[in-house]
């Protein structure tokens, strides 16, 4: 019963602190033109915190703790080989047929003698990892980025990004795994997995950041058009 009540206080400071970002947001004197939704976006990006505050950051620290180095380098490696294959995918799409050659490649080589992706033998091997989503396919295509935009859960994009989102959610082979027990404890385990690769993050940005919104903000932006533009993005013309 104890847990049960602490669990409504920690979700009631959590309504309240998306409440109160809410009115700080709307009196927001930043105005960044990329950000015409910094009203609703900060109440998002509250509630993300809160969530991850509460729930996802407790068990990303625990997971850390508790699994050796090893084990956890393997889950890692098992997700990212799954994600290898859509890379490829999105390598093909953006015209860069060497790039998914050697995505695919990964896929054979780890999915096979780095048994299902659990070792990665690729990159031993000299085949890059990179780093793509249909996001950047469409940026790679000429689609603008759109207004800034914070989405629940899944935290930082653009309108861009979103809509490459749902097409990288839908093709995601974990999310279409039919047994629903093992698809949400496969994203469970993957979300926990990758919080807690960014942990030592965290008080690099608590350190850094006055405004740890408009931080994450503008880091995710600049690194987006840096990945869109394999690391050589173009000058931006100055205002």
């Amino acid at each position: 019963m104890r847990s049960g009540n602490t669990l409504q206080r920690r979700l009631r400071v959590l309504a309240v602190a998306a409440s109160c970002a809410g009115l700080l947001g709307g009196c927001a004197s930043a105005g960044d033109p990329r950000d015409p939704l910094e009203g609703f976006n900060r109440v998002m990006y509250a509630f993300n915190e809160g969530l991850d505050t509460v729930l996802i950051k407790p068990a990303a620290r625990g997971y850390d703790a508790v699994l050796p180095t090893p084990v956890r380098t393997g889950v890692t490696n098992f997700f990212g080989n799954i994600a290898d294959l859509f890379i490829g995918v999105n390598n093909l799409l953006q015209g860069k047929p060497a790039e998914a050659a050697g995505d695919i490649g990964r896929v054979v080589i780890n999915s096979t003698v780095g048994i299902l992706g659990l070792f990665d033998v690729a990159s031993a091997a000299g085949l890059e990892k990179h780093e793509e989503d249909f996001g950047q396919t469409f940026g790679r295509w000429g689609v603008g980025s759109g207004a800034y935009l914070v989405v629940p859960v899944f935290g930082p994009r653009t309108l861009r990004d979103t809509a490459g989102l749902v097409l990288d959610v839908t093709a995601d082979p974990v999310a279409n795994i039919g047994d629903v027990s093992t698809r949400n404890a496969l994203t469970a385990l993957r979300l926990v997995d990758a919080r807690a690769d960014l942990l030592p993050a965290d008080k690099v940005i608590e350190e850094a950041a006055l405004d740890k919104y408009a931080y994450v903000r503008d880091g995710y932006l600049q690194r987006r058009r840096n990945l869109i533009h394999d690391g050589n993005p173009p000058r931006e013309p100055a205002d």
